[in-house]
């Protein structure tokens, strides 16, 4: 059966036939949401397809990541959701004799080539906003099937058995990819594009995504309908949004039962009827309060829902689902979240829920710093730095959430810095999808102006991280804050 992305089809085929070539794989990827679905998707390729691997994760693929794989025993390493970016440093090992790299990734590649290279920018395809990591390793899952399903058949004819039993499509792993995608922002206006689009449609047909308009709020599956529109700030509407007072007295101003033995129901668990009641009545207060009709539109957006998950849980909605997967490895353990993308749903399931809760607790206290103590404008973006007070694996993530509280502007992209180690400190920086329709490339500004003080830095226009040395920070934000300049002008 054809790949979901043509474009990406050969690539996609040579990678998975140097792979099952190979005695044993290193599969090595990144710890955020979309790179734990990434390895998710190609650990259960992997093993479908019979290949031998071990897994491991890195929160940063440095110089020292990389020597610690090439000191390893494995002739042949898979990187999902990054690699692409340290070609360079990736490329001297493999000239060296060290591994055979494979990559499936969608950040801005180095200026090196190797030949297992499946990255959607190398065929004219945004890896910002059309295919995310986790997309990427999908479309290799598609492949490997196809090519292990075709040496298996060979064999079988070869040994004059029968034909053996059709192997795994790997079409079911789209759910994951999904998540991945959302996880990593991709979803702007409101739903996914281009390739990830293609892969919607494949879990559509696979019976593992359904997708539908609906509310545009985070926590339709786990929160409570008071908590739903309090934390609903995308779109503020005033007497609601960060107002619980008020969005008690907007749902009981409602003819609906929203409440059963006592307790406030859940989006989840709301009848159709109902959903349009609440919405209905939601669009005619922004309307009423003044929220102008652009806000508006942006209410509803399309859900992303994996039928197969219970009704009311985190793993039911992809962007509940991809906010879990964020609080396993940022807070080391991403061995949690793989867990839970290939089907733990006791042990892994209960520890990942638990570091949700704290990391939700993390990011409103992170949030509720950086609104209390501001931010320093320059001339085209904002900046603050945490210092130790907020950790580094979730600092772009707090700086993200803060923009549009008092002070912190969405019309400037924001910088974030937090203390890594003794000798170096970890940049990230959040932009808004219209900022990148006026220019903004974060992904070029955190490579340049990280590797001017000394460090080294990318990842997408939207949302880059970069790693610099203590006390180089100010040397950083005046010539991001150049950088910025040229672009936004």
């Amino acid at each position: 059966m054809a790949g979901p992305i043509p474009d990406l089809e050969d690539r996609a085929t040579r990678c998975a036939q140097r792979l099952c070539e190979a005695d044993r794989v290193l599969l090595a990827s990144h710890i955020d949401a979309d790179g734990l679905t990434s390895a998710a998707i190609a650990s259960s390729a992997l093993e479908r397809a019979g290949i031998p691997f071990e897994t491991v994760f890195e929160k940063q693929l440095d110089e020292a990541a990389v020597a610690d794989i090439a000191a390893t025993d494995y002739d042949t390493v898979l990187f999902t959701d990054f690699g692409s970016g340290q070609l360079d440093v990736i490329g001297d090992r493999e000239d060296a004799g060290d591994f055979t790299p494979v990559i499936a990734d969608h950040h801005q590649p180095a200026d090196r080539e190797t030949e297992y290279h499946l990255n959607p920018l190398l065929f004219g395809i945004n890896g910002a906003s059309e295919l995310s990591g986790a997309g990427a390793s999908y479309v290799l899952a598609r492949a490997l099937a196809t090519v292990a399903d075709n040496r298996t058949a060979r064999s079988v004819a070869t040994d004059g058995g029968t034909t053996a039993a059709a192997r795994a499509d790997n079409r079911d792993l789209a759910a994951l990819a999904v998540v991945g995608a959302v996880g990593d922002m991709q979803a702007s206006g409101g739903e996914l594009h281009g390739a990830n689009a293609k892969i919607v449609e494949e879990g559509v047909d696979a019976g593992v995504i359904e997708t539908g308009k609906d509310l545009a709020l985070y926590g339709k599956q786990t929160r409570p309908l008071p908590k739903l529109l309090e934390y609903a700030t995308d779109v503020h509407i005033p007497g609601i949004s960060n107002d619980q007072q008020g969005a008690l007295r907007f749902l009981d101003g409602l003819d609906l039962e929203l409440k059963r033995d006592g307790e406030w129901r859940r989006w989840s668990g709301l009848t159709n009827d109902e959903k349009q009641t609440v919405a209905s009545a939601l669009v005619k207060r922004a309307v009423s309060s003044g929220v102008p009709a652009k806000k508006i539109d942006q209410l509803v957006s399309t859900a992303y829902v994996l039928p197969e998950e219970p009704v009311g849980t985190e793993l039911r909605d992809a962007s509940e689902f991809s906010t879990l997967l964020n609080a396993t490895a940022r807070y080391e353990r991403a061995d949690v979240g793989l867990g839970v993308c290939l089907g733990d749903r006791t042990d892994a399931l209960e520890r990942a829920r638990k570091l949700l809760r704290e990391h939700r607790r993390n990011l409103s206290e992170g949030i509720d710093l950086v609104t209390r103590e501001g931010v320093t404008h320059a001339d085209n973006l904002q900046w603050f730095h945490a210092g130790d007070r907020i950790r580094e694996t979730i600092v772009g993530i707090v700086a993200g959430m803060a923009m549009g509280n008092a002070g912190i502007s969405r019309s400037k992209p924001i910088i974030a810095f937090a203390e890594k180690n003794d000798d170096e400190v970890k940049v990230s920086a959040r932009g808004t999808h219209n900022l990148v329709r006026k220019g903004l490339d974060l992904s070029a500004v955190m490579g340049d102006a990280s590797r001017v003080v000394g460090g080294d830095g990318g990842g997408h226009d939207v949302a880059a991280g970069a790693t610099v040395p203590t006390g180089e920070e100010e040397a950083f934000v005046e010539r991001a804050d150049e950088i910025l300049g040229e672009q936004l002008s």
